[in-house]
């Protein structure tokens, strides 16, 4: 199935909340005829374009080539939360793979979150920045579990900025009877993720890429100069940088065999008065809760519950989105039963077995940074500037990311639709236990 059109219109920003508070720079022209470049970069997601940022700032000749509209994917679509840390706990890295490197991949991700609002800062432009990730507890089973992560964080990486939030805490912060405890950690916060993407874009742009939209990708030969073709041109690069993600398709098969794109779903209330807003998220910050199946929200600077859930079994938008999304938003919120949606909208991710993003050398012009298994708007901003550094010569952070095993998913391309299927109904299933 073609990810790029299954669910959208060639050209077209969903109808989200995010399209309809955002100035896009564009619109970019298609690319035409034959180009050369020092590097090309495939996708105009996070990854895409902090890569091109970050090589133009080198004083390289850049061509970012998007099949959509910049940021037309997941970097436009999802719940805009800048996490601390990896997709995965440090206690299961330092597990699998020993302390140190758990402590190498801590300290990448409290820099992912630095650069974002770094990045921020420097674009001048109002990305819509608020303080404050919870983890919220959904079985009291799981609050233990959530104090001694808080404490480890504490004392074995000395990260004060997270503590344990008890259950009456929890009430206070959410107003839901959902959940048990968790965790609140200020180091992270949630975004405008359409804003920040176009403001990347624009930052981009100033400083000298060539930023190509409606071009897809059809085929690329690394070679001694690689060839990148679309269907209208041919762009000829020393190096290529694919930051596709879940919209990667069949380009790159090695990769496609690790990264599997996901879809999943987010509804914007309408606007609601102070107090209703206070009463659900009492300090604005956003929410994740424990369910593998994950349902995660936050508010809006107008007020809208941004709701994010809902289960996909395969690569198909529902016909009715904010049916799908209200569901599990009334069983957090049954408050907002007789609450508008006003926009509801759907998006692809792209998720690995390891939960760790997979970078990737595909040759030694080639590289592919992507499953960031939901954990993006940080990491892919980050994986955009090593992917940078590694074209530049750097390549000592972008190996220790290369040399983190990512399996293939069982059966391959053609089987994964299926097996996702039975995994997803699986977990929904353990999720109710």
């Amino acid at each position: 199935m073609d990810v790029l059109t299954a669910n959208d219109r060639q050209g077209e920003y969903p109808p989200s909340w995010y399209a309809a508070t955002a100035t896009p720079p564009g619109s970019y022209p298609t690319a035409k005829g034959e180009l050369t470049c020092d590097v090309c970069v495939v996708g105009g997601g996070f990854t895409g374009l902090s890569a091109a940022l970050h090589l133009a700032q080198r004083g390289l000749d850049v061509v970012l080539l998007e099949a959509q509209r910049l940021a037309f994917g997941a970097s436009g679509r999802n719940g805009g939360q800048v996490g601390t840390g990896q997709r995965v706990d440090q206690t299961e890295l330092e597990r699998r793979l020993g302390k140190d490197a758990a402590h190498h991949l801590w300290d990448l991700g409290l820099e992912s979150v630095a650069l974002v609002r770094d990045l921020i800062d420097a674009s001048g432009e109002d990305c819509q920045w608020a303080d404050g990730i919870i983890h919220a507890d959904h079985r009291e089973r799981f609050v233990p579990e959530s104090r001694e992560y808080a404490d480890h964080l504490q004392t074995a990486y000395g990260y004060d900025k997270i503590r344990f939030v008890d259950r009456a805490e929890m009430r206070s912060l959410v107003g839901s009877s959902a959940y048990h405890g968790g965790t609140l950690d200020m180091g992270g916060g949630h975004i405008h993720p359409l804003r920040y993407a176009f403001a990347l874009a624009r930052m981009a742009e100033t400083s000298g890429v060539r930023l190509y939209e409606n071009t897809r990708v059809t085929s690329l030969d690394p070679g001694i100069t690689a060839t990148v073709s679309t269907d209208n041109s041919i762009v000829r690069a020393k190096h290529v940088v694919l930051g596709c993600n879940g919209y990667l398709g069949q380009l790159e098969p090695k990769v496609a065999q690790r990264v599997m794109p996901i879809n999943n779903f987010i509804a914007a209330t309408e606007p609601l008065d102070d107090a209703t807003a206070r009463s659900l998220l009492r300090d604005n910050h956003a929410v994740g809760d424990s369910k593998f199946v994950i349902n995660y929200f936050r508010l809006s600077p107008d007020n809208r519950m941004l709701f994010g859930g809902g289960e996909s079994y395969g690569y198909k938008f529902p016909s009715d989105i904010a049916a799908k999304v209200r569901k599990p938003m009334l069983e957090i919120f049954p408050q907002l039963k007789d609450t508008r949606i006003d926009y509801a909208w759907g998006g692809t991710l792209g998720i690995t077995m390891s939960r760790m993003p997979h970078f990737a050398r595909l040759a030694e012009n080639v590289v592919s940074t992507s499953g960031y298994s939901g954990h993006g708007v940080a990491m892919a901003s980050l994986a955009g500037k090593i992917a940078a550094e590694y074209v530049a010569g750097q390549a000592q952070r972008f190996n220790l990311m290369a040399d983190i095993p990512t399996p293939c998913f069982p059966g391959g391309p053609a089987l994964r639709t299926p097996l996702l299927a039975l995994a997803m109904i699986w977990y929904s299933l353990r999720d109710r236990l």
